[in-house]
């Protein structure tokens, strides 16, 4: 079952329950997968996994901040909804690697391609963003990689 199939039935499931949030959520999603499918030609096969992956990381960022922002601005009832929002989002993430576990994979990641300066940093991040694609933040994998390069 492929994203878009596992949206559509978990729509209705939430129809079923009547769980407003949930929904909201789910039709943000349906919605960004339709507007994504209409940028790529209309294809009638759905959205791609590695597509669909990135709309979810983009979605979910976009819940995130603007919770942060409400927060920020005093508004919780606001920023709720957005939180709600993406929590329903990262259920369909794939499991986040712990600060150890990115910290490990940068470090071998550097080891086996030789880096040892800051020269290095375009060649560590793109064999990082690519083993670690959807399952880390790029920030934090970005500034690890400055930290561990710059002799940190």
């Amino acid at each position: 079952m492929n994203l878009q199939q596992r949206i559509d039935a978990d729509i209705r499931s939430a129809m079923l329950a009547r769980e407003k949030d949930r929904l909201n959520a789910l039709r943000a999603i349906k919605s960004a997968i339709l507007l994504e499918l209409t940028k790529e030609g209309g294809g009638t096969d759905g959205i791609s996994d590695e597509a669909g992956l990135r709309l979810l990381q983009k979605l979910h960022k976009q819940r995130s901040e603007a919770a942060a922002i409400f927060h920020e601005q005093g508004r919780p009832d606001l920023a709720g909804e957005d939180l709600a929002q993406a929590k329903v989002i990262e259920a369909y993430l794939p499991a986040r690697l712990g600060d150890a576990e990115v910290e490990a994979a940068v470090r071998d990641i550097i080891t086996e391609l030789g880096a040892t300066d800051m020269k290095a940093m375009g060649k560590v991040m793109i064999e990082a963003n690519a083993r670690m694609a959807g399952k880390a933040d790029g920030g934090m994998v970005a500034a690890l990689v400055k930290r561990l390069l710059a002799g940190g």
